[in-house]
């Protein structure tokens, strides 16, 4: 394995997408999903991103990369049709501690973003190391029938319990084994099934009498 799987809070942060083409586009759009602050370096840009500039979610630099052009940045894109411009902005976001992805040669990145399967706060990553985007794309696809908006809800479920327990009493330990059991049930099937009720019983179940995530039933005593 040669990359190291992390996921980076960028938000706020400045981003440099070097190129303007369909790939250039897909990094940015996913960019602005993770609330960068971009910026895209390129004489000419896909309408995508004209139009993400006309709306002031990205800045536009009509102009060839020049040299300073990453300056402030966290990450940098090198996404262009060009190999020698590719080349020229890996070797200045080395030179100025910046991690890059040459989109047209894995060898010479520091990192590389994998396909993403996306529902909600979830994410589920598929990576080949800059190998084959197409195959990682492919599996990311046969993962969707698996895994659909229901675990959304239920990322969301587990947040709410998680921020609900922490006013309540009780040791690192004891939360750890009963979040354990929460994970081993089956709540996005009961999601999907529109079995919520049953999700209600589980929680009061688990974390006790009048325990509830609404609050018309939190005062309801546990039937069982």
């Amino acid at each position: 394995m040669r990359f190291y799987p992390i996921s980076l809070d960028v938000k706020g942060k400045r981003v440099v997408i070097v190129g303007g083409g369909s790939v250039a586009a897909r990094k940015a759009d996913r960019l602005v999903q993770a609330g960068a602050r971009i910026t895209v370096v390129a004489p000419k840009v896909a309408k995508s991103l004209a139009d993400l500039a006309d709306k002031g979610i990205i800045c536009h630099v009509c102009r060839p990369f020049g040299p300073g052009d990453l300056a402030g940045a966290r990450l940098a894109f090198a996404a262009t049709d060009d190999r020698e411009v590719n080349r020229a902005v890996a070797e200045e976001a080395r030179r100025t501690g910046i991690f890059v992805d040459v989109t047209d040669a894995p060898a010479e990145s520091d990192f590389a973003t994998p396909a993403v399967l996306q529902q909600g706060e979830l994410q589920i990553t598929v990576s080949t190391a800059g190998a084959s985007p197409a195959l990682s794309r492919r599996i990311v696809e046969q993962l969707q029938a698996e895994f659909g908006p229901e675990y959304a809800e239920t990322v969301d479920l587990f947040r709410a319990v998680r921020e609900k327990t922490l006013t309540v009493t009780g040791g690192a330990a004891y939360n750890k084994r009963v979040f354990a059991d929460l994970a081993s049930r089956d709540l996005p099937a009961l999601i999907k099934n529109g079995r919520k009720d049953e999700i209600e019983q589980i929680l009061l179940k688990l974390f006790g009498t009048g325990f509830s995530l609404d609050p018309e039933r939190a005062e309801k005593k546990d039937p069982s």
